[in-house]
Formats: structure tokens, C-alpha cells, sequence
């Protein structure tokens, strides 16, 4: 028997794996979303986006796209760009939204431009120029791949003695690389759902920072949500996260990390399009203390592909 949600979604697609850094993660997320879909009545499908990804979802039939794909290919406006060649609808930011929150450079010259609060950084475009990144900075400084997500070759640099092991180890991630001065009053990070900031949550991390490591194998990693911030600062931070997703052309669903200075002010670091979703994930645990469940979750993240087709989703 046809079910009400597969007369609304008809067949979708979810796009998993792919063949970016963060392939495992993805699958992971996949199987989650997947599994919600189907308890959801939803005529789901998983697709391990190969390179044959664009005849493997015209030969499935498929009407949408839950896209579930992290790092680049799926997370950078190359996804998004074939489904709209497909007209295939399909969850989360459109080409530049993706494009520009994949470029941390160019994501923060447009803060920069629009006046919204990110770390002092720099551009390095060969290794001689770290002394003059050090002296710019200070340490400790952050050191990443411009496109590149779940902190993969970043890295923390205490000392003038890390920066060459550092900048080799992020130059094998990408040809672009930029330092960021390290600001030390805790990490947090906010979702948000169609328009709609959820509640922060508070990072906290016995390692260096937050790294890949923290991030899905330590257990000693910690999620505070409610986050514990005063109220004014709750807000604040919820607005900025708002402010920057829009800045960029994100849409429909994300995830804006941040971290306080010194002084507990806020600084955007960078945005996710499309953030894990697991029971674990971060988006997921904000969702809860609104009282939405991982499946309703899911299915609201799918009804962001339900969007008319005017709406802003620039190329």
C-alpha cells in the first residue's frame, strides 16, 4: 500500500559515500537518515555516489535528493550543480551557498566585507611566508586546509619550531591553506533548520582542539546542550549564526561553528551544509531539546527539497 509520504516525496535518493576525505563519515550518516526515512513511511533508497552518479539516479527514478554526502564533491556545489542539470530536487544549500561554506577564505572575506566577527588569518601561499604569518598572528594559531571539513590537516602550532610539520601536513589536504589566530573561550557551534537558529552547544575536548579525533573516535569528548551561555549571548550567538549562514547563500539546513575570544565575544570559524546526522550528531541533540526526535528531524530536512524553485539557490 502507498503511504502518504510516498505519494509526497515520491522515490528518493539518498546520496551517501561518495569519494571525498570524509567517505566513512558520510556512510554513517547515510545509513542513519536512511534508516529514518523508511520508519517514516518514506520510499527511501541508499546511493553510494560514484562516478556514475548521474545515470545511477536517472536510471532509479528518483524524484529528490537527500543529500548526505560531507567533504568535497557533495558538500562543495558539484553535487548540487548535476541535480539541478537533472532538475532533481534535493535537501540543503544550493551551488553557491555550498561553494562558498566548502572556501573558508572566501567565506570570511565576505564576514569580513559584511562586518561579522572571525578570526584575524592569513593566506599562505608558500612556506616562506609562515614567519611573517607568526608574527602577524602570534601563537598559538590555527593552521587548516581552505577545503576541507572535519578539521582534516588542521592543526594547532604552539611554537615557531610546528609551523613547517604543520603547513606540509595541511598542504596534503589542499593546494590552498590559510593560518587563523587561536582564540581561546571554548567552541560552539549552532544548527539551524529552515530559517530557525537551535539551541548551542558547548564543545569541550581534552585534546589540543577539536579535531577530527575529538570528533568521532574520542569518548571523552563532550556536548553540552543547553550550552549553558547567558541568555543575551545565546541570542547573539543564534543571530550571528543566522546572519553568516544567509551571507554565504546557505539554505534550508546547517550547522555554523564558532568560538568566543578572550573577552566571550563571538567569532564565526566556519559553516557546514551539510553536518552529520547520526543519534550522536550535533544537529540531531539541539533538535531534541526543541523536542523534534531524530526521525521527524530527518523528514524536515527532506522538506527542505520541497522548496519552490524561485527560491534563492544562486549558481
Amino acid at each position: 500500500m502507498t503511504s502518504k509520504q510516498q505519494i509526497r516525496y515520491g522515490k528518493v535518493a539518498v546520496l551517501m559515500g561518495g569519494t571525498s576525505a570524509e567517505r566513512e563519515i558520510s556512510l554513517q550518516t547515510g545509513a542513519a537518515v536512511l534508516a529514518a526515512l523508511r520508519r517514516q513511511g518514506v520510499d527511501a533508497w541508499a546511493l553510494d555516489a560514484g562516478e556514475n552518479v548521474v545515470s545511477d539516479l536517472i536510471a532509479g527514478g528518483f524524484k529528490r535528493v537527500f543529500n548526505a554526502l560531507h567533504g568535497r564533491g557533495g558538500e562543495d556545489g558539484v553535487i548540487q550543480g548535476a541535480l539541478q542539470a537533472l532538475n532533481l530536487p534535493y535537501t540543503g544549500s544550493g551551488v553557491l551557498g555550498s561553494a562558498l561554506s566548502m572556501d573558508k577564505l572566501r567565506c570570511k572575506w565576505i564576514w569580513q566585507r559584511l562586518d561579522l566577527p572571525t578570526p584575524e588569518f592569513t593566506l599562505l601561499r608558500g612556506a616562506q611566508d609562515l614567519p611573517d604569518a607568526a608574527q602577524a598572528l602570534g601563537f598559538p594559531l590555527m593552521m587548516k586546509p581552505v577545503h576541507e571539513g572535519s578539521s582534516l590537516g588542521a592543526a594547532k602550532v604552539a611554537a615557531a619550531a610546528d609551523l613547517q610539520t604543520a603547513w606540509e601536513h595541511a598542504s596534503r589536504y589542499d593546494d590552498e591553506v590559510i593560518c587563523e589566530r587561536w582564540l581561546p573561550g571554548g567552541d560552539y557551534t549552532v544548527g539551524i533548520l529552515n530559517g530557525r537558529a537551535l539551541p548551542s552547544i558547548k564543545i569541550e575536548t581534552q585534546r589540543e582542539f577539536y579535531d577530527y579525533q575529538a570528533k568521532y573516535q574520542d569518548a571523552a569528548t563532550r556536548y553540552l546542550c543547553p550550552s549553558g551561555l547567558a541568555p543575551a549571548l545565546e541570542v547573539e550567538l543564534a543571530g550571528l549564526a543566522l546572519r553568516a549562514f544567509a551571507a554565504i547563500g546557505a539554505s534550508g539546513w546547517g550547522r555554523v561553528d564558532l568560538l568566543l575570544d578572550e573577552n566571550g565575544r563571538p567569532s564565526l570559524i566556519d559553516i557546514n551544509t551539510v553536518p552529520g546526522m547520526t543519534g550522536h550528531s550535533l544537529v540531531p541533540m539541539a533538535a531534541r531539546q526543541l523536542g523534534t526526535d531524530f526521525d521527524n528531524l530527518v523528514v524536515q530536512v527532506l522538506d527542505t527539497s520541497m522548496a519552490p524553485p524561485t527560491r534563492s539557490r544562486g549558481w
